[in-house]
């Protein structure tokens, strides 16, 4: 298979104010080195609880922060912020707010026209034909394109949202929890949606969410992020189905499921680490019940677990 995106040793540190008197402190590591690759056509699934760095590494690759260390290629191609169209033209990105992602002041047809324009050098005539093909595509009628943002329902506003991310023609696109300001029964639609245009035009996707359920049913592939790092990544119902590092059996656990009594599943503590201040060692290991000595000296690599499966854990759970 083709590899449609690779990252390599990629990381984010973000600065934090010098103070008057002292130095500066050594800023917070949103997201540690971490190297991944996606195969063409694939559906990447991120997840993890919120802080865990999914946004922060969605908004690096597609250009809107620049990394502090690493290298991203798409299509075989080194990316940098040098060129922002050279991003536009192969990764797009569908943002959670559906409502507040859309210019409020632009018509619909201004906001899709300006990928069109920008990207492309379109003429008129090009962009009302192409404008009308996406349109058909994600089931939306041809005279939204007169309306504002503030005149749609959450659905629409993220079919619309997903139409400009189309509009660019790009090989990947990113959805940052794309269905989690949606009811339920729109939530179906979209995600039923997105199953047929990756097939309608050869996408390869990154779904960031917290929702286990939805990474599970759209999902080929997860990755488990904690704390800034990858700590388990593998086939998507093999993660579900049987994890071996206890944050991945944690997220399941914790899963709410219709007809199953809501408990806590077993862990030390709540809290994240302090991200100022992190530990020593396994990130995970003051909430892990698994934890031992080791953990809290050594910082675990990630390591084949079995044909298709990697985790970070010095005390993996047995398959």
């Amino acid at each position: 298979m083709t590899v449609a995106l690779k990252v390599e040793d990629l990381s984010k540190t973000f600065a934090l104010k010098k103070p008057l008197f002292g130095a500066a402190p050594p800023g917070v590591r949103a997201v540690r080195p971490m190297s991944v690759e996606v195969q063409r056509g694939e559906t990447l699934g991120i997840v993890g609880e919120s802080g865990c760095g999914k946004s922060t590494l969605a908004r690096m690759l597609v250009g809107l922060l620049e990394p502090s260390t690493g290298r991203i290629e798409i299509a075989g191609k080194a990316l940098d912020n040098a060129d922002p169209a050279a991003f536009g033209r192969l990764i797009q990105y569908v943002f959670q707010d559906p409502i507040s992602s859309l210019n409020p002041r632009k018509t619909i047809r201004q906001i899709m026209e300006a990928p069109l324009r920008l990207l492309y050098g379109m003429n008129r005539e090009a962009r009302d034909k192409r404008i009308a093909e996406i349109f058909d595509s994600v089931n939306l009628r041809h005279e939204f394109l007169h309306r504002y943002p503030h005149e749609f329902s959450g659905g629409q506003a993220q079919r619309i949202g997903i139409a400009r991310a189309l509009a660019a023609a790009p090989e990947i696109i990113v959805l940052d929890e794309p269905v989690s300001a949606l009811d339920v029964s729109v939530q179906a639609q979209v995600l039923n949606l997105l199953g047929r245009l990756r097939e309608e035009f050869d996408l390869t996707y990154l779904f960031i969410s917290h929702d286990l359920a939805v990474v599970e049913a759209v999902s080929d592939r997860v990755v488990v992020l904690y704390f800034g790092s990858v700590v388990e990544v593998g086939n998507a119902k093999t993660i579900f189905n049987s994890p071996r590092h206890p944050y991945t059996r944690l997220l399941a656990e914790s899963a709410p499921v219709v007809g199953r009594p809501l408990t806590a599943p077993e862990q030390k503590g709540t809290e994240l680490p302090d991200p100022l201040n992190p530990p020593p060692g396994c990130a995970f290991a003051g909430r892990c019940p698994k934890a031992t000595d080791i953990c809290r000296r050594e910082d675990p690599a990630l390591r084949r677990m079995g044909e298709d499966q990697f985790a970070a854990c010095h005390h993996p759970i047995e398959a």
